[in-house]
């Protein structure tokens, strides 16, 4: 196959691991712009109390240079730990399924062009099943980066990934560290079809254009492709999703969008869409460039 697939056959563990690995990279290298985006998502809560009216954080260089300058350069890796600890379970499971799943989908002994709609499937089933697993880590990494700067001799709600894990289950309940599953599983099986059926598509598509090969410029082609189809697409459940996870006010999935929607507008689904662009579209280049060259070394 011209997608996915590896050029040689290499067991689940080693995609597994190659994906985890890749996905790793990219979280790392693109975590402030991530930070950046909850910040702007949950940009009501920062201006509940400001006289002035006017938002906190505007775009997003604005909004990474807000934070380094209040709470230094090292907030802007807020999350960090449950973020790699996410990407290790989530990027896995999800990217190391996907070609299973699909080939599933079509039978083994189908020959050709798999059907886009085929690839939507398989990357939805699992997307949703990796984020079921992942969303602890998930939560944990949204409270984390939701912290801003606090006043003179307030405590910070948690010290770091290990204590936030310990004090969700011992105040809210070993439940609780799933709070936010329905978006986040309708978020993340959408983004993980966006980006895993795009990526697919337009390299396969790349691929049959005269002069173009199987070589890095299609993989960031395919991989800017995925982002922005993902951000499109994804966004507005992305917002509910942090906003769940941020701000425990709110009773359920319904309540949230509703409430955003009546009080904010439809727009308020995009806010921090810039930067959730710059974010996964980076993310996906990242991402997928290093997984296609760690598979070419396997």
């Amino acid at each position: 196959m011209a997608d996915l697939s590896p050029r040689s056959e290499i067991s689940f563990l080693q995609t597994f691991l190659c994906s985890a690995f890749a996905a790793c990279f990219a979280e790392f290298c693109t975590i402030p712009l991530d930070t950046a985006k909850v910040r702007l998502q949950l940009q009501k809560k920062a201006v509940v109390g400001d006289a002035a009216g006017a938002p906190k954080y505007r775009g997003l260089l604005g909004t990474m240079a807000t934070i380094a300058r209040e709470e230094g350069l090292a907030a802007l890796w807020n999350g960090i730990i449950p973020g790699l600890q996410r990407q290790c379970i989530y990027g896995g499971l999800r990217i190391g399924l996907y070609d299973p799943v699909k080939l599933f989908l079509v039978g083994s002994a189908f020959v050709g062009d798999i059907p886009i709609y085929h690839k939507v499937l398989a990357a939805l089933l699992t997307g949703a099943l990796a984020i079921v697993v992942a969303n602890p880590t998930d939560l944990v990494k949204v409270r984390l980066q939701a912290e801003g700067k606090l006043p003179a001799g307030v405590p910070r709600r948690y010290s770091g990934a290990k204590d936030a894990y310990f004090t969700i289950v011992r105040q809210e309940g070993l439940g609780a560290l799933w709070t936010g599953l329905g978006p986040n599983v309708a978020r993340n099986a959408i983004i993980n079809a966006a980006e895993l059926a795009s990526y697919d598509q337009v390299k396969e598509t790349v691929l049959k254009i005269p002069g173009f090969t199987d070589n890095i410029f299609t993989h960031l082609l395919a991989g800017l492709g995925a982002g922005f189809f993902a951000v499109s697409i994804g966004s507005p459940v992305d917002v509910v999703k942090s906003r769940m996870m941020g701000d425990p006010t709110y009773k359920n999935t319904i309540d949230c969008f509703v409430k955003t929607l009546k009080y904010e507008g439809f727009l308020a689904f995009y806010k921090g869409f810039l930067p959730n662009f710059g974010r996964l579209g980076s993310w996906n280049v990242l991402m997928f460039l290093m997984l296609e060259q760690v598979r070419l070394e396997s």
